[in-house]
């Protein structure tokens, strides 16, 4: 039987939004496994959790850049939020993405790079010397089309190109420049919103496909349901989800009487061509990165009864 922690407990609780004695219970009653904890509570009907979310934990900047029909973000993490708002922080990190944007996405090639006379690792060591925090380049991405354009959207930005969040999102098209490069900029808006999983259900994992089936299946056995009645609402709220997690299919946030792929077809009026959405990233600072913190223990203690 595993040991169920008070940071098992809060973590559960923060990624579904349920009571805190709901997700002990659902955590004993799943060995501690937490993805099973929450396909237990949306089974149960206490949590619409898709997914397990990644903790925001770790500070630091994310920066976007891009030009032309390229760009990239990448994701330079710091000890406190203090260094965030450093200018030196913030030079390093736009430098990064500069760097990124010649050589491409990979780490380990982007820390190699020159910048003057020191490699991009170099100069990180050199930050760290000088701020007197550690710092990491932690991840990088990038797209590129053969035409059209690549446009980025930082959130809660603390200076331009760089912020808490950060969007890129790849139009293919041979039409007005300028038109593309808005209808991508609010792409990007939207994506930084409403965190697609994939651009369609095409591109989702077949994984979490099948355990969205699963869970939707058992909810509705343990409602009673016939069989040949839970295919048909099964198929049915395989619709809904794609509508919640895949970019094309989504409501437009700034337009909801439409889908991101009406948007699309009705700007091409405006472009003067044809446009297809090549792909995106969003990077949120710090994501699936856990920090310990150590004064929950009382407050579950106390309400399981414990003194």
């Amino acid at each position: 039987m595993a040991t169920i922690t008070a940071a098992m407990v809060k973590d559960l609780r923060e990624t579904t939004g349920v009571g805190m004695m709901d997700c002990k219970q659902a955590l004993a009653e799943n060995d501690g496994n937490m993805e099973a904890a929450i396909d237990w509570l949306r089974k149960k009907g206490l949590s619409k959790a898709a997914k397990k979310s990644g903790r925001i934990a770790a500070e630091g900047l994310i920066g976007a850049l891009t030009q032309g029909t390229k760009g990239v973000v990448v994701e330079v993490n710091s000890e406190t939020d203090f260094v965030a708002r450093n200018e030196q922080f913030q030079g390093l990190v736009k430098m990064i993405a500069q760097v990124a944007l010649k050589v491409g996405a990979d780490v380990e090639k982007i820390k190699a790079a020159p910048v003057g006379d020191v490699t991009v690792e170099r100069a990180i060591q050199d930050a760290i010397a000088t701020i007197g925090e550690n710092m990491t380049l932690r991840r990088a991405a990038s797209l590129e089309v053969s035409s059209g354009v690549v446009a980025s959207y930082v959130h809660n930005a603390v200076v331009e190109g760089a912020g808490k969040m950060g969007v890129i999102v790849a139009l293919e098209s041979t039409g007005k420049t300028d038109e593309l490069a808005l209808l991508a900029r609010q792409i990007a808006m939207h994506v930084a919103a409403t965190n697609p999983q994939a651009l369609d259900s095409a591109g989702l994992d077949p994984a979490a496909v099948t355990r969205e089936k699963d869970i939707l299946a058992d909810k509705y056995r343990q409602q009673g349901k016939p069989e040949n009645v839970i295919e048909k609402i099964v198929e049915s709220g395989l619709k809904t989800f794609y509508k919640e997690v895949c970019l094309l299919e989504q409501a437009f946030i700034h337009d909801n009487s439409k889908s991101v792929a009406q948007a699309v077809k009705e700007a091409e009026g405006k472009i003067g061509a044809p446009v297809k959405v090549a792909g995106f990233v969003r990077y949120a600072l710090g994501e699936g990165i856990e920090k310990q913190e150590s004064d929950f223990a009382a407050e579950v203690a106390a309400a399981s009864g414990k003194k």
